[in-house]
């Protein structure tokens, strides 16, 4: 299976890009978007370290909203198992 996180660029140098999502922060690059970079404040997803679309700001927290649920509901099976 296959896993995109959006995260807002806060930074760019070159083609590596300073990304932060819930507190998390990683260098992204934006080498496979280099036909249409992405600006400082954009939200990307970022697949094993690379940013591969933007999206809308209402698009990536309604992706953290359904992760935060996926995570919950896996640590209240673990926790009834």
């Amino acid at each position: 299976m296959c896993l995109a996180i959006p995260m807002r660029i806060e930074s760019i140098e070159g083609f590596t890009a300073r990304c932060q999502a819930k507190g998390v922060w990683r260098d992204v690059s934006l080498f496979m978007m280099q036909d249409t970079l992405p600006a400082v404040g954009d939200f990307v997803m970022v697949h094993v370290g690379y940013a591969i679309q933007t999206v809308t700001e209402a698009d990536a927290r309604t992706s953290w909203d359904l992760l935060d649920q996926i995570l919950e509901g896996q640590a209240q099976e673990a926790g009834g198992a």
